[in-house]
């Protein structure tokens, strides 16, 4: 298969706004796809190379200065062949290397192939082809249920790899939980209140909602390992949960939990000071872990027991670092006095649902929060003069368009957080207009609202009331952002 046909497919999605003439067209080109060609297209029409980064910033794109070919020749397999090259270069003269396998790519592409490479190794190849539309593609070419599709994907994270079995005839029922690959955590709806959580959940238990990162270890034997909720290995970076997990009474546990940083009272500290021991070689900043699911225990996979067995196992292995639960009569109370965002409900009869933000978890906090997409910033002025202040918020497409603007702030920002901002936001710039700077949707900030209003302002027809920064959430990716109809559903009857 040439790649001016995955280029060509990508245009296709990106022209149209219907999640189903979307799924249709990737259908179709991974239909016409070879075996060793549906890894690699599957990756980048989902907007990213298969191999993940693979060290080409976007100045070294930028500055690339090859003439176009005129008429289409790379293959599908040559271009993978040569991001599997780049990303194993390293070491005494990588950088001239890599610069001579960039040139061979962009010198055999076309201009829109050259394109589409800049967006796609620059982590901007925003064309509308998310997760749920190739999910939906991919068991629309293979003929098979989109349930074991789902099922499938969340149990292996990895999409490329369950387009191979799904499109090659496997058995996408026998993906399982593996002890030592992390699956997507199961996520919770958010709830008016603690009253109407408890009605629509009545045989439930209630749990502290941590305002800390998520994390979700494996252990098998002695090798113990710890990814956060975007499936990223942090591992090295936890030497004190890894240390407490290995001597658990257990040979195998997969468990899921949060985990935080406490000051000296007992409260927790901020979250990002959480989050910064997850890039660090010091660990002078203590982390303990609170565990709140037993994915598996011993041999035994509990993904499809009912919660009430999940939580006698996680009791048996790790009791004394459960989260804190309890009666539901003054537990939100006690949990916004402890310094945490609040509780959640969680049926007790319901399996773990990875991936899934269903209403088996419901979670109830005091203020409405959002996460949102950063899509821009203005410069300040007066104090701010000289500080990237006012952030454009948008708010995630479910059918896989750009993020949908639905307002701006500039409050509740520290002169800590402006200079951060001040000093991140550059390298996410791809345009100027005016004193704005239009940012690549990659960074995604949580915002503590007082509601929503219909408004003509913004394409989609709501804006955001009295909006405040309350964090960055470095955890979550744009497609974890919440949704136009989670900020619809915040309009007044």
């Amino acid at each position: 298969m040439l790649f001016s046909e995955v280029v060509a497919t990508s245009a296709a999605v990106g022209a149209t706004r219907s999640r189903k003439d979307k799924a249709a067209a990737l259908a179709g080109l991974l239909r016409a796809a070879a075996p060793g060609e549906v890894a690699p297209a599957t990756a980048w029409l989902s907007g990213e190379a298969r191999q993940g980064r693979i060290g080409t910033g976007w100045r070294t794109l930028s500055a690339l200065d090859a003439e176009p070919a005129a008429e289409p020749t790379l293959t599908v397999e040559r271009v993978d062949a040569l991001l599997d090259a780049l990303a194993g270069t390293s070491g005494a003269g990588s950088t001239r290397r890599r610069a001579e396998l960039l040139g061979q790519l962009f010198g055999a592409a076309t201009g829109e192939e050259q394109r589409f490479l800049t967006r796609l190794l620059g982590g901007e190849l925003r064309h509308g082809a998310l997760e749920g539309v190739m999910l939906d593609a991919v068991a629309a070419a293979s003929e098979r249920p989109a349930a074991s599709v789902r099922r499938a994907f969340m149990l292996s994270g990895r999409l490329p790899e369950t387009a191979v079995v799904a499109l090659g005839g496997g058995d996408l029922d026998a993906v399982a939980l593996q002890v030592g690959r992390p699956v997507r955590p199961m996520l919770a709806s958010p709830a008016a209140s603690l009253d109407e959580a408890l009605a629509a959940l009545p045989d439930s238990t209630v749990e502290f909602k941590l305002d800390g990162a998520r994390i979700q270890v494996h252990r098998d034997g002695d090798d113990v390992r710890v990814w956060t909720r975007t499936l990223r290995e942090i591992t090295a970076s936890v030497p004190e949960l890894v240390e407490l997990v290995r001597g658990l009474p257990c040979r195998s546990v997969v468990l899921d939990g949060e985990t935080l940083a406490l000051r000296d009272d007992g409260r927790p500290r901020p979250f990002q000071e959480t989050m910064s021991r997850f890039g660090s070689d010091t660990h002078a900043l203590l982390l303990r872990p609170w565990f709140f699911d037993c994915l598996h225990l011993d041999g035994t996979d509990l993904l499809d027991a009912p919660l009430r067995e999940r939580l006698a196992a996680l009791e048996r292995v790790a009791g004394p670092h459960r989260i804190p639960c309890g009666d539901p009569a003054g537990i939100l109370e006690r949990a916004l006095e402890a310094g945490h965002e609040g509780v959640v409900v969680k049926a007790l009869d319901a399996p773990y649902l990875a991936g899934r933000r269903g209403k088996a978890w419901q979670k109830v906090k005091p203020v409405h929060t959002l996460d949102l997409v950063v899509l821009g910033a203005e410069w300040g002025f007066g104090r701010r003069t000289g500080s990237m202040s006012n952030i454009h918020l948008g708010a995630r497409d479910p059918d896989g368009g750009e993020p949908i603007m639905v307002g701006k702030t500039f409050k509740g920002m520290t002169d800590e957080l402006l200079a951060w901002q001040t000093a991140t936001f550059p390298a996410y710039a791809r345009a100027t207009e005016g004193h704005a700077v239009l940012l690549r949707p990659e960074l995604v900030v949580e915002i503590e609202l007082d509601g929503a209003q219909r408004s003509t302002r913004y394409p989609g027809g709501v804006a955001l009331r009295f909006a405040r920064v309350l964090r960055y959430r470095p955890d979550k990716t744009p497609a974890e952002a919440d949704t136009i109809e989670a900020v619809r559903a915040l309009l007044p009857d």
